[in-house]
């Protein structure tokens, strides 16, 4: 019998899901980063710049971006991190990392870029310094299976930054209903032709568990000292986690 998740507020096959997940990115990869500012106006940009500080990269470490999509943190630990050491930008869609390889070497950045599936992550354990995953974990099937591999290809002390759609402040829930499942997918019609693709992004936050069930699903994949920054009253959060 074919094991069913959710995709949206739909419930399908885990095989299928993974098929129009990767439909969605392939469709919106080539105004991914337009539509994100027109989206947040422009607050998407803080929540990562809140990342990239948080995250306290120093020359010479090994960092992993999974779910990197266009490169936006890619880019910046690639400055950090000096010659000696390495960020690798990782996606499952290779649409996405097209655009985030050309965003790249526009700024003169060269990394690592690879496909791969965060539930089956191909490096060794204890491997990297600080691994990233922003506004990718939502789209993830098993959340818990992915978590795992990233704590283990973490080196003991490692840090793992998780930058997710969150549960908004419940007096803003209202107005914010009415902006994610009116106004995105009309944005999505009228800039992507993919009114669809926004209307699921809409679905897939409510679905996603909220902070404190994030935090609990860190601590069971291994993390310790786990805890979270609420950004824009909750519209999106930072979750961190060390392994010990």
């Amino acid at each position: 019998m074919t094991k069913q998740t959710h995709f949206g507020f739909e419930t399908v096959g885990e095989a299928e899901k993974a098929r129009r997940v990767a439909g969605v990115f392939d469709s919106v990869a080539g105004k991914y980063d337009l539509m994100n500012d027109l989206m947040s106006g422009g607050l998407h940009r803080l929540w990562k710049a809140f990342t990239i500080a948080q995250a306290g990269i120093r020359p010479g470490f090994r960092v992993l971006e999974i779910a990197g999509g266009t490169g936006d943190l890619a880019s910046a630990f690639a400055k950090q991190v000096g010659s000696e050491g390495q960020v690798w930008l990782t996606d499952i869609n290779e649409s996405m990392l097209r655009v985030g390889r050309d965003k790249l070497l526009n700024t003169g950045a060269i990394v690592p870029i690879l496909v791969c599936d965060a539930e089956a992550l191909p490096f060794p354990d204890n491997y990297f310094d600080r691994v990233t995953v922003a506004f990718g974990l939502r789209n993830m099937t098993h959340k818990d299976v992915a978590l795992s591999e990233m704590h283990r290809v973490l080196k003991p002390g490692g840090k793992l930054l998780v930058l997710e759609f969150s549960k908004v402040w419940e007096p803003l829930q209202k107005p914010y209903d009415a902006f994610s499942f009116s106004f995105l997918p009309w944005l999505g019609k009228h800039i992507t032709g993919d009114a669809d693709s926004y209307r699921y992004l809409a679905e897939s936050i409510r679905m996603h568990p909220d902070q404190e069930t994030l935090k609990k699903i860190m601590h069971n994949a291994g993390f310790d000292c786990v805890d979270y920054f609420n950004l824009t009253a909750g519209v999106a959060a930072l979750h961190t986690g060390i392994k010990t």
